[in-house]
Order: structure tokens, then sequence, then C-alpha cells
């Protein structure tokens, strides 16, 4: 049976050289998508088995839409392509249950071995990042968790992206009000109170990439 592959990165050539290399190695791309909302989207529809997802994307990053993915389809494994290898982003990613952290720098080596690692119940990680200092984070890290919803995730990274909060509230479809709220309660529960703090913090986290 095909591997069915959904292709998310903002970056048309990019896509195009994954695809690419995909349809020679005999798997089938299922969708492409130009931004991390799309990505959820069209995994709902598609359900693929495997969604190969940009780090750094518009709307949602990659690692947030893997987590909606993972909510709405348990059985969709998860790739995130990414130009960094710090412990902070590999571990936020783990901790978000995806199965695969390729390097660009590494994908046109590395994705098949990926995909196919992946298939066969197994995670994978880029030559380069230590495993075993990523294991280890994890078990010490492991009741660590992020006392952000789902949603003042999505407001922290369109502010530490450098938007308003108009343009916040165009984008999730909420009112101008709302999104004061969220900024507030974001501030609060994490304890800062300035925008650097919290650009700092969503770098941190691995929201954004600096």
């Amino acid at each position: 049976m095909t591997c069915r592959v959904l292709l998310a990165d903002d970056h048309v050539i990019v896509r195009e050289g994954l695809k690419n290399i995909l349809l020679q190695e005999g798997f089938e791309v299922a969708g492409e998508a130009s931004d991390g909302k799309r990505a959820v989207e069209l995994a709902k529809g598609i359900r693929p088995d495997i969604a190969l997802i940009d780090f750094s994307m518009p709307v949602l990053n990659g690692i947030d839409a893997a987590r909606e993915i993972h909510a709405l389809l348990p059985q969709t494994k998860t790739i995130l392509l990414t130009m960094y290898k710090e412990e902070q982003y590999v571990l936020e990613a783990l901790r978000a249950g995806i199965k695969g952290y390729v390097l660009k720098t590494q994908a046109g080596v590395d994705l098949v071995r990926a995909i196919r690692a992946i298939l066969q119940g197994e995670t994978y990680l880029s030559p380069g990042i230590s495993e075993g200092v990523v294991k280890a984070a994890l078990a010490k890290g492991a009741a660590a968790m992020d006392p952000l919803t789902q949603r003042e995730r999505e407001v922290l990274q369109h502010i530490a992206e450098g938007k308003t909060n108009k343009e916040v509230s165009q984008q999730l479809g909420m009112s101008v009000k709302t999104v004061e709220s969220h900024r507030r309660n974001i501030m609060t529960k994490l304890n800062i109170h300035e925008t650097a703090g919290l650009v700092r913090h969503a770098i941190k986290i691995g929201l954004i990439q600096p």
C-alpha cells in the first residue's frame, strides 16, 4: 500500500523539491499546504499516513499544527522540518508527539529514511542531534507542563511575530477585546509583562525561530 503524505511548507520551491523526492521514492503526495492552519484542515479531509510539516509557517507554526493533527488523527504520524538542531526545539517537538525531526540541510538524504523509520514505529532524529541528550531532557522535564492553552499559544505566536491586537483578531477570527484578554492571561501565567519578554519565551518554547 502506498504511503500517503501531506506536505506543508510556505515556500513553493521547497515544497516542489520535497515533492520530487517523495514521488521518486514511490510515495503519494496527497495534499499540499502553505500554512499550519491549512495543513490541519487538509489533514482532516485526506487523512494522510504522514504529515510533513515545516517548523516556521504563518498562521500556525509546525509544532502546534502537529498537535492539532494528532488530536484529530492519532494514526497520522508527523515529521517536522527545521533549520535548527538546538535541544529546546527538539524537546518541544517530541513533547508534541512529533515522530521525526529532520534538518532542512539534510532533508534530501534524511527525509526518506525518516518516513521509513516512522512507518516501522520508530522515532527519527537527523544525524547531529543527540538522541541521548534529548531522552534525558525529556525524562527530566516530563512534568514541566506548558501553562498556556492552545488558543493562547496561537495568540502568543502572532504577538511574537509582531502583529498588532487588531491583526491578531483578524487572523484568528476573534474580537480585539478577546485578544487583549488572552494577552493579559498569557502575561499573568508566564509572569512576563513586556512584549520583548513574550518574544523571548515564544522562541524558547519553539513557537517561532529567531
